[in-house]
């Protein structure tokens, strides 16, 4: 890479989510091989990462997948409860539902665990409940530089203000259920030490398209866009644009990552692309290419 700054331009308008920003900063160029030494370094286990080739509506993209070890996989029930136990059963080899950012029940049942408790479930998920404190003291130590974890630690600290202004708590006392379980971690701190290894500066968002419709969970149907990404949005001033499709397009990660990392929210007056990437998202959605598309590009002065 030549020393230049390099600029970033997310094109937001098939939505956004972490595991897609990975695998597009991944198509862009950023070292595969880098991030799993990276990744190695976190004081947490039971993880691997699966880099594949996917194609989405014709588009060649990457993909990019935390798979956990099974006494961390706590999905099955929550897909069986939100498509059924025929959906929850494809989920599980064809893996076509989103499940790194878990937004269909996330923002849902992530926080108050204090009251319900997870009838049930409890057994095995007393360790994805995290606080801040919990999360900021995995990246805190890590080998990460200080870069990267200065923006994935910042990314945690965007969605744990949204979280606990969605559920009345305050963002030390928010607890992360799904969000601060190991996938999202991993989802987190994969983005941040992408960029980083990309020598990425500014990091360009004109708006998110989102969206419409509910999606089921603890508490009933929710509205599209969840709290926490109307929160993020409100928060990163992001503007958004309504898509004609029924279904979650920006997860909360997804927001997270663009209300704390982007730097404005307008392209350069003139530009040359130097590269291109595309990330897939895990749910096929009519009327929506599926892919995150990534450019790097150098901004003429």
């Amino acid at each position: 890479m030549s020393n230049h700054q390099h600029t970033l331009i997310i094109d937001g308008t098939s939505g956004i989510s972490g595991d897609m920003t990975v695998a597009a900063l991944l198509d862009l160029g950023a070292s595969e091989e880098h991030l799993r030494e990276q990744l190695a370094t976190l004081p947490v286990g039971g993880f691997t990462i699966a880099v594949t080739r996917v194609n989405k509506h014709g588009i060649d993209a990457c993909d990019f997948d935390v798979q956990l070890a099974e006494e961390l996989e706590n999905h099955d029930h929550d897909m069986a409860w939100l498509y059924g136990n025929e959906a929850a059963a494809e989920h599980t080899h064809e893996h076509e539902h989103h499940h790194h950012d878990h937004v269909e029940h996330d923002h849902c049942h992530e926080h108050d665990h204090e009251s319900h408790g997870h009838e049930g479930h409890h057994h095995a998920h007393h360790h994805h409940h995290r606080s801040l404190a919990d999360v900021t003291a995995i990246i805190d130590g890590s080998q990460l530089s200080d870069g990267a974890k200065r923006r994935a630690l910042a990314i945690f600290t965007a969605l744990a203000a949204a979280e606990a202004k969605a559920h009345g708590k305050t963002p030390e006392t928010v607890m992360f259920h799904e969000v601060g379980a190991v996938d999202s971690i991993v989802d987190v701190c994969s983005v941040a030490i992408c960029l980083d290894d990309l020598g990425i500066e500014d990091i360009v968002v004109e708006s998110l398209s989102e969206g419409h419709g509910t999606i089921r969970c603890a508490h009933g149907l929710m509205p599209i866009p969840v709290p926490a990404v109307v929160n993020l949005c409100q928060a990163g001033n992001i503007v958004l644009t309504p898509a004609p499709v029924a279904g979650e397009l920006v997860t909360p990660t997804g927001a997270a990552i663009v209300a704390a990392l982007r730097t404005s929210e307008h392209l350069p007056a003139r530009y040359r692309i130097e590269a291109v990437g595309y990330g897939a998202g895990k749910r096929p959605y009519e009327g929506c290419s599926g892919t995150l598309r990534c450019l790097l590009v150098h901004a003429d002065a």
